[in-house]
């Protein structure tokens, strides 16, 4: 019988080899490679031996047909080798070597299969926007490429996510550890203590802190105490925050930027910045640039609310409840309190009227002045707060503001007066109001006897108030038991030169009034 050939990868037994199988798994490491490798050539060299018993056995056998190595009878006579057994068996033992040390050497040198991270695909990035793809939730890996791994995602940092180094855990356990041993409660004695100190000083004194918490901690806020003073420090230094209670320096408002003259009690966050960014039209005051123009370029409001009851040219007056509109005439009292000493309304606004005048462009109105007067006041007083914005000073808006007071006044039938007391500026203003009003009524005043009340019921001013500019002019004196009122024509012309130099300048026009008075006052 022909002898069959055996392949590379049978066995001696019929069965495939699992030598050349490993081309298909994944590829190991070289001392796992080679052991196994050893336990390949072992098992052939078993089949081997095995094969060269069988030899000879039939060698010794004469009847018996020889055998291939395989066990099966030869199908012919050349498949009948003339070697002899020992010489066929260190053949096949060489071929089988070299095979096995093939396949080994094949295995050794097979590329390692690349880890997930080196072979996948760089092109592909995290869907969220702004990612860079880099960190991962877990903090295990450098990089992610989906939502559910993306710290951004979730609000975090790439640095917020890694995994907590050895020296960070030990922290950790160490502040653990001291804030196990913090006292649990208070006692008797400490409570009575804490409240002790809280009547003798109240608030001009920090709390007792001890046993409130742990020493660490405690430790921790009083180095952080100590880092906010020197900053604090620095910046009073370098004149970025103003010493005293008077923590707002300057404020930018519209297209200019003011500085205060005094404390305003706007929050505590905004008033330790040293500077305020205001809406000119809303009010509404904010802590940076940015913001403001962010505000600027979604603000709707070109003008205060409320009625328009004033207009001539470009000056306008507008009617504001602080009942309708509160927030605003707060902002607005918080703003006027930076410029006056004596203010003292600031968020109880609902009982009060605001008229706001303003002077239009092509960007809106802007806030020259305003004044606040009671919706019912027992007193007459037609005036509570008036203020004219720095930058609108010495232009006569005062006196317009002044003059329209009145103006209201006499709509009403009422004779009117400020509210005391008046600041320094506002009694300036007064005063020079009135003198103006007197000698315009005394230049026009052709009768021989003169009337105290009759000039009230004319201007709609308090007689306090012109006789208490009678007597500053000099122009008010007592004779035979009468008072008199002297004509000093010397300022009447002076008062006349002045109005001829001045021209027609800004003056309220009672024909722009629309205005009705509202009810209940």
């Amino acid at each position: 019988m022909p002898r069959r050939k055996r392949t590379a990868g049978s066995s001696s037994d019929g069965t495939e080899d699992s030598d050349f199988s490993a081309d298909l798994e994944p590829t190991e490491g070289p001392e796992s490679a080679h052991r196994r490798s050893s336990t390949r050539l072992t098992r052939a060299s078993l089949r081997l031996s095995q094969s060269s018993q069988d030899l000879k056995q039939g060698a010794d056998q004469d009847e018996t047909p020889p055998r291939t190595p395989t066990g099966n009878a030869p199908s012919s006579e050349s498949d009948i080798e003339v070697s002899s057994p020992s010489n066929d068996l260190d053949e096949r033992l060489a071929k089988e070597l070299s095979l096995k040390e093939a396949a080994a050497h094949d295995l050794s040198h097979r590329p390692k299969r690349r880890r997930f991270h080196e072979s996948y695909n760089f092109n592909m990035k995290c869907p969220t926007p702004g990612c860079n793809s880099l960190g991962h939730l877990t903090g295990r890996h450098e990089r992610h490429f989906s939502i559910s791994g993306c710290p951004l995602y979730h609000n975090l940092s790439a640095d917020e996510c890694k995994a907590p180094t050895e020296r960070q855990l030990r922290y950790k356990e160490k502040v653990t550890e001291l804030r196990r041993k913090r006292n649990s409660g208070l006692n008797k004695e400490q409570k009575e203590k804490y409240m002790e100190h809280r009547q003798s000083h109240g608030t001009s004194r920090e709390p007792l802190l001890e046993n409130i918490t742990s020493d660490y901690d405690l430790e921790l806020f009083r180095k952080a105490q100590a880092r906010a003073s020197d900053d604090l420090d620095k910046l009073r230094l370098s004149g970025q925050v103003s010493e005293g209670s008077n923590m707002i320096k300057t404020i930018v408002f519209g297209r200019y930027e003011l500085d205060t003259w005094y404390h305003s009690p706007y929050p505590e966050e905004y008033a330790r910045l040293g500077r305020l960014y205001m809406c000119e039209f809303c009010l509404k005051y904010m802590k940076s640039q940015t913001i403001l123009r962010r505000h600027m370029a979604k603000c709707v409001w070109k003008h205060p609310p409320g009625d328009e009851i004033y207009r001539k040219g470009n000056i306008s007056v507008f009617e504001v409840d602080g009942k309708k509109n509160k927030i605003y005439c707060q902002n607005l009292c918080l703003l006027a309190k930076l410029f006056l000493d004596h203010k003292t309304l600031y968020y109880d606004v609902e009982p009060f009227l605001f008229y706001v005048m303003t002077e239009a462009d092509n960007t809106g109105c802007h806030l020259v002045g305003y004044f606040s007067k009671e919706k019912n006041s027992f007193l007459n007083y037609n005036v509570s707060c008036i203020l004219t914005m720095p930058q609108y000073m010495r232009q006569g808006y005062g006196k317009m503001l002044i003059d329209f007071s009145y103006l209201l006044s006499k709509v009403e039938e009422k004779v009117g007066s400020p509210e005391r007391p008046l600041s320094d500026l506002g009694l300036i203003s007064y005063r020079s109001y009135w003198k103006e009003v007197l000698l315009r009524y005394l230049n026009n005043f052709q009768g021989k006897e003169i009337s105290i009340k009759e000039i009230s019921q004319e201007t709609a001013v308090n007689p306090v108030d012109i006789v208490s500019t009678l007597q500053s002019l000099q122009m008010l004196k007592y004779w035979k038991g009468k008072h008199l009122v002297l004509k000093r024509q010397d300022l009447i012309d002076d008062w006349k030169a002045k109005e001829t130099k001045r021209g027609n300048g800004k003056t309220i026009d009672p024909t722009a009034l629309k205005w009705t008075p509202p009810k209940g006052t």
